[in-house]
């Protein structure tokens, strides 16, 4: 009986925050730097006539493109902080806090410091390299942590690991910055303010489908999750093998997170928080349905903070790394200061 009030539970969950993000993502195309009125966006979705073709190409070209980009991204972002911190056992892991997407950074400061050459020569040569640099850089970085956590098995250690790793990728960034020109340097800072509104029209499908990808694979890994939640040494007498899962593991959530920080730049405190939100709301670990509503959660939060970016209208738009630490860091302190009455990571 309680099993199936769970699952009920869990679907009605899933529901509402469908029907939230879908909410979210509608209002997304209303509300912007512009201010256009309702009418008219409902003309433009529907194909009617606009009274003006600069906000049809405001609407189409820009909140489209940049409502889908939200969406896709605290889904990857979030899933990629669930997929570290089962794998560490660390409620504090996520890829900012082991410098994961610092690693991203400083794939993408390689490519647009000392190599701007590849970003004058074609958009299409530039962009690729962009995200080439990000996935290479991130990728590298949770490799090295993974191979740490072969041998150091104090999960505050290899948190401290992380860090240090994170130190020297921006130390490196630094230097990468000290030499190049302002032009590149003032590029480099307007990208690493995060932007959710950098994806284009005709950049959005190579984005999607980046996205969707590392999401499968993280949905397929569910079942390995569930099983190192009891420890290593259980889950290889249940027959996975920690080695091809902890490579899933790299794929997935370098995909997710290097994709991300190449079009949006390092978006903050999503990966980091949003799973504690979907373990508060769900109150379980287990993973078959934890992944999908973590999913949900960051395209909601996510979703919530682009809207909130775009507050002050004509006067500009906030960098959407000053509006999610107001939702995240919060989480974290609860989740610090309660650590003791909360007992979801390891149930």
């Amino acid at each position: 009986m309680s099993r199936n009030l769970h699952i009920s539970y869990s679907t009605r969950l899933i529901i509402t925050l469908v029907v939230l993000s879908a909410i979210l993502w509608v209002c997304n195309l209303f509300i912007g730097s512009v201010s256009i009125p309702a009418k008219e966006v409902i003309n433009v979705l529907t194909g009617q006539p606009c009274e003006r073709e600069s906000w049809r190409y405001i609407i189409i070209e820009s909140r489209i493109p940049q409502a889908i980009t939200a969406l896709l991204a605290g889904c990857s972002l979030a899933v990629a902080g669930l997929l570290l911190q089962t794998t560490f056992n660390n409620p504090l892991a996520g890829p900012s806090i082991l410098g994961i997407d610092t690693g991203a950074s400083l794939g993408v400061a390689i490519v647009m410091l000392a190599g701007g050459t590849l970003l004058t020569s074609s958009p299409i040569s530039g962009f690729i390299a962009t995200i080439v640099g990000a996935f290479v850089g991130a990728a590298s970085v949770l490799a090295i942590i993974l191979f740490f956590s072969t041998f150091v098995r104090n999960n505050l250690m290899l948190l401290i690991i992380g860090m240090m790793v994170g130190y020297l990728t921006s130390s490196i960034i630094s230097l990468l910055n000290f030499f190049a020109s302002a032009n590149q340097v003032h590029a480099y800072t307007m990208w690493g303010m995060g932007n959710l509104g950098g994806v284009s029209l005709q950049q959005l499908p190579w984005y999607a489908t980046a996205s969707v990808c590392g999401l499968l694979i993280a949905l397929l890994l569910s079942k390995p999750l569930n099983a190192m939640l009891l420890g290593t040494r259980y889950a290889e007498n249940l027959g996975v093998n920690i080695s091809a899962t902890r490579n899933m593991l790299l794929l997935a959530t370098g995909l997710l997170t290097a994709t991300t920080t190449a079009f949006c730049g390092p978006v903050t405190f999503i990966g980091l928080s949003v799973p504690h939100i979907a373990r508060l709301l769900l109150r379980s670990s287990n993973h078959n349905t934890l992944l999908p509503v973590t999913m949900l959660c960051g395209a909601v939060v996510l979703l919530l903070c682009n809207m909130l970016s775009v507050i002050p209208g004509n006067n500009g738009i906030i960098p959407i790394n000053a509006v999610t630490p107001l939702i995240g860091a919060p989480v974290i302190i609860y989740v610090i200061v309660n650590q003791k009455k909360i007992h979801y990571f390891n149930g």
